[in-house]
């Protein structure tokens, strides 16, 4: 079976050389893993049987869903399989999780997550609607609302949170916990102990510069 590790276009605007310590792992680490760029929204051009390990939920859900003879397991689940990590300690630093749309139905995520924030000495607060009935953290929503109603609808799900730090799976959401009031954790970036920089967060600034990466992928 044929294994690859696609970032997400996302994540390759964020942080491209996190990318890169990732694939080093893998393949460090009884993985013979090749890096795959297309972006989820076009043909993957892979053979039929290919494993695509995903750090973004939404690239998850669309090879996982669009595409024949593709199956995808997210790196989260990959690590949990692996104490192996060099994970840096937190000395029982309190976060919430902002879990991720794309996979609100998959809970192997949701748990794989979890333990990770575990082994890292995290202690996690939970909102009140995480897991299989987390809510959007609004972004989803451009650009068919209004980019204020969207930036309200952001501001509503982080003041849902009960801690300050949030930890996040997904780059988008980095920008709309920023937007919210949150201080966004990456999960990537506390995994490489890491600060998490929300760069270019504004709504429509985000989404031209992300079109533009995927149009190029």
């Amino acid at each position: 079976m044929k294994i690859v590790y696609n970032p997400g276009c996302a994540l390759s605007i964020y942080k491209p050389e996190t990318a890169g310590k990732v694939l080093r792992f893998l393949n460090g680490h009884h993985f013979a893993v090749d890096r795959h760029e297309i972006c989820c929204r076009h043909l993957p051009e892979l053979p039929d049987g290919t494993l695509i390990i995903n750090t973004c939920a939404g690239c998850d859900r669309r090879f996982g869903s669009l595409y024949e003879g593709i199956s995808t397991i997210s790196l989260w689940e990959i690590l949990e399989q692996m104490e192996s990590f060099p994970y840096p300690d937190y000395a029982g630093m309190e976060m919430t999780i902002h879990d991720a749309c794309p996979v609100r139905t998959k809970p192997q995520v949701h748990q794989a997550v979890r333990i990770l924030l575990n082994r890292m000495n995290i202690e996690v607060v939970e909102s009140e609607y995480h897991g299989v009935r987390s809510i959007c953290c609004g972004d989803d929503f451009y650009p068919s609302l209004p980019v204020d109603e969207v930036n309200r609808k952001m501001k509503d799900r982080a003041e849902s949170l009960p801690v300050d730090d949030v930890c996040v799976y997904c780059v988008s959401c980095i920008k709309a916990m920023k937007i919210g009031g949150k201080k966004p954790r990456y999960l990537l970036d506390l995994l490489f102990a890491e600060e998490t920089d929300p760069q270019t967060y504004e709504t429509v600034e985000w989404h031209k510069q992300l079109q533009e990466y995927i149009d190029r992928r």
